[in-house]
């Protein structure tokens, strides 16, 4: 059974196309700044060299269509026709409470995700783009959406609800819901067989941080709290997105900028955190090239996104009385030494500390900590595509 996941983030495509009898890859890539200059898709075939495709991808219909193209390609392909699928796997974003697990795609399904897109503004329109287009494409094949908000059902009211009236959770669901769950339950459960303890015996503080970006902690194999709330929003500061504010600055830059509804929200979804911090980019590498050459508001944007993953990680690790793993995943979780290096600083309190010369790596899994460290570092590349694959065979198998 082959299947084809796609993992259509805020700014970037992820996909993976998976021969499931032995859950080997056959062929992966990624399209990355979507929407902005210096766009490309890197294609690997499993026995063949990496392609490179420069290319204006102005959103991610164009991006689907391009990786389709890579993988039935005459030189780079490994696959003759899309025929060869049997099942397409798509990671979703906020299903609300309408869905608290993986689910085979029908037009009701499409219709419950497009209800919320209100609520993720930024995720939900790539995740139905990368539905149609597939469904245009390769009309038939069963496609199956993994739902990010999943993993986080476990967590206690207690950490869930807002200090809102209770009617507004129980009329509109306004709650806590938490999002990256397919990563941070990948890394999470990595972890434990890398420590080799028992994944129900452990604290654990996973650090997914990219473009979006989210911190959560999860206690004896649940989750017991996460950043991200209602929205993909909330949270820490991240590419686009401006994270915890206080909730009176809405209403104010409304009232000072003449602002519709519509507009605000695309100023705190699409022009606030590290972009409007630093004036340079959303992208990190931009941002922290910028500041390398001296540009004092990338190095701020930098300084802010660091104190608040310190200070979620910190957290964290009171809500569960301790923690026995901090992890450090995704774009630049895994790809940034100096920023592992620079956050890990602000933890040693809690009795780890970083080894510089473990820490020089980018995208493999490694224990980054010092050898007698008691709270272990690591960083471990997310899989998020072998989780969604994996439920995607078992839903359609069925």
């Amino acid at each position: 059974m082959k299947v084809l996941v796609v993992n259509c983030g805020s700014s970037s495509i992820k996909y993976q196309l998976f021969e499931m009898n032995d859950e080997s890859v056959v062929a992966k890539g990624l399209v990355e700044r979507i929407g902005l200059d210096g766009a490309v898709l890197t294609h690997q075939p499993a026995d063949k060299e990496k392609v490179v495709i420069n290319a204006n991808i102005s959103n991610h219909t164009i991006g689907i269509s391009l990786v389709l193209e890579a993988l039935t390609d005459a030189k780079h392909g490994v696959i003759s026709s899309m025929k060869e699928i049997d099942a397409i796997g798509h990671r979703g974003i906020h299903g609300g409470e309408k869905f608290s697990d993986s689910v085979l795609v029908d037009a009701g399904v499409i219709k419950a995700i497009e209800d919320c897109i209100e609520m993720a503004p930024l995720h939900n329109p790539p995740s139905i783009a990368g539905i149609n287009a597939c469904t245009e494409l390769m009309p038939g094949i069963p496609q199956v959406v993994v739902f990010d908000t999943a993993f986080h059902q476990t967590m206690p009211k207690k950490a869930f609800m807002y200090g809102l009236p209770y009617e507004a959770y129980e009329k509109y669901g306004i709650r806590r819901y938490g999002f990256h769950g397919t990563s941070h339950k990948y890394v999470s459960q990595r972890v434990a067989d890398l420590m080799g303890k028992d994944y129900n015996d452990l604290k654990i503080i996973t650090c997914h941080l990219g473009n979006g970006s989210s911190v959560a902690a999860i206690a004896n194999g649940k989750c017991v709290d996460t950043s991200m709330g209602f929205t993909p929003l909330e949270g820490l500061l991240m590419g686009t997105r401006c994270g915890n504010i206080d909730p009176a600055i809405i209403p104010f830059l409304m009232k000072k900028e003449n602002m519709t509804m519509e507009e605000i929200d695309t100023y705190i979804n699409k022009k606030s955190g590290v972009l409007g911090v630093s004036g340079v980019s959303s992208d990190f590498r931009d941002i922290e090239k910028a500041a390398q050459e001296g540009n004092e508001r990338a190095q701020l944007a930098l300084d802010m996104f660091t104190y608040e993953v310190v200070k979620f990680v910190g957290s964290y690790a009171a809500a569960m009385n301790g923690v026995d793993a901090i992890i450090f995943t995704a774009g630049v979780g895994e790809n940034s030494i100096e920023m592992r290096a620079n956050i890990s600083k602000g933890l040693e309190y809690l009795n780890t500390k970083i080894d510089n010369e473990k820490n020089n790596v980018r995208g493999k899994e490694r224990e980054i900590s010092i050898d007698d460290s008691k709270v272990k570092l690591f960083v471990i590349p997310t899989n998020e595509e072998l989780m969604i694959a994996r439920d995607t065979k078992s839903i359609c198998s069925k």
